[in-house]
């Protein structure tokens, strides 16, 4: 089978890297493409895949109309070329949505943001399956395929993630070294319109500096006053870091979702994230609380570093979380090597999942 990959976002290197080692290793024929954002080329070069840039990411609206279209194009012309039997992509990948449409082949997409409201209304309509997380809180329609799990588990589940400590080294920590993570983001994804994180950031570091070493990473500048807090960890290791961390306190979806995975504590700052089924999910798992005001945030971080046995619980939570999901990766590539079987048996059977070889492996 020949399978085309498209990474529209860093995210997507982690989602989909397992999976596409693994399909190789089967034998497929992959290729990837991918849109320059943030570090997502360098996390490619990092795990040593081969990739074709189609585009990069713009932060005005208009910018992005107008590389929907280029990107398009591009990713159209590779199509002609590799001729693939299915394209897959992740969220907003409208892209791989509209050329698999083009050349009457499949197309598959790992969706987990509700709010991405324009991402949605230019893929659905495309799109050949839509694979969601069961916590996902919308309907996509028949589409829609739901599976037990989260995007993070394709990478951070214990069959693929084995943290290592020599990351602490790197910035002059131990294991027994309280520190929490911050993260502040850009703010210029389409999603992101209308929204904002943390509004006086010195005043957030000088209260959570009072229980261990603060670390900040940022997608822009800082006040110049928190530039000694920024870390220059390379992006393939901040899962590591992550795990390690005794709380996350963060703007970025993705980073909390992450470190909520892997058993640490997250305070997520933002205005939509009660919409959205997976903070939903690990909130119920006592891993994630949202927050919409600097003094909420502050408050619920004090409670939190305050107890002792923070971490550990934190591990103790990662355990049970993991016992009721699946290996995501294990699905994906179950997933695309049966399409369109996969489907019809994931709608007559959805707990299909749940027993499948390597599908829930602790």
């Amino acid at each position: 089978m020949k399978i085309l990959f498209n990474v529209a976002h860093p995210a997507q290197v982690h989602l989909f890297r397992n999976a596409l080692q693994i399909l190789m290793d089967h034998g497929h024929e992959c290729r990837i493409t991918a849109i320059n954002k943030e570090v997502s080329l360098k996390l490619l070069d990092s795990f040593g895949f081969d990739y074709d840039v189609v585009g990069s990411a713009k932060p005005t609206l208009s910018g992005k109309a107008l590389e929907l279209l280029q990107i398009d194009a591009k990713l159209y012309q590779i199509a002609r070329s590799f001729r693939p039997d299915i394209l897959v992509g992740g969220v907003g990948n409208a892209y791989v949505a509209h050329v698999g449409k083009l050349i009457r082949k499949p197309s598959i997409i790992f969706d987990d943001t509700e709010h991405a409201k324009i991402q949605h209304s230019l893929t659905d309509p495309f799109v050949s399956a839509i694979c969601t997380p069961s916590c996902y809180r919308g309907d996509l329609g028949p589409k829609q395929i739901r599976y037990n799990g989260y995007h993070e588990l394709a990478y951070l589940h214990p069959n693929h993630f084995t943290p290592n400590p020599a990351v602490l080294d790197e910035i002059g920590l131990t294991e027994d070294d309280p520190f929490i993570i911050v993260r502040f983001v850009s703010w210029n994804a389409n999603h992101d319109v209308g929204q904002h994180g943390i509004c006086d950031k010195v005043g957030l570091v000088k209260a959570l500096e009072q229980y261990g070493r603060v670390l900040i990473t940022s997608e822009g500048a800082l006040p110049e006053e928190l530039e000694p807090y920024q870390i220059r960890v390379s992006p393939e290791k901040l899962h590591d870091l992550l795990y390690y961390a005794t709380l996350y306190v963060g703007e970025g979806g993705t980073t909390a979702s992450e470190a909520a995975t892997l058993g640490t504590h997250v305070i997520h700052i933002s205005t939509t994230a009660k919409y959205c089924g997976i903070f939903c999910d690990l909130n119920q798992h006592g891993l994630l609380w949202t927050s919409e005001t600097d003094e909420e945030t502050i408050k619920k971080a004090i409670e939190l570093l305050q107890d002792p046995d923070l971490k550990s619980m934190g591990q103790y939570k990662r355990h049970q979380l993991n016992r009721e999901k699946i290996d995501v990766t294990a699905f994906m590539v179950w997933f695309i090597e049966n399409y369109p079987e996969s489907v019809r048996i994931m709608k007559e059977n959805s707990d299909f999942q749940n027993t499948y070889p390597s599908g829930r492996k602790l």
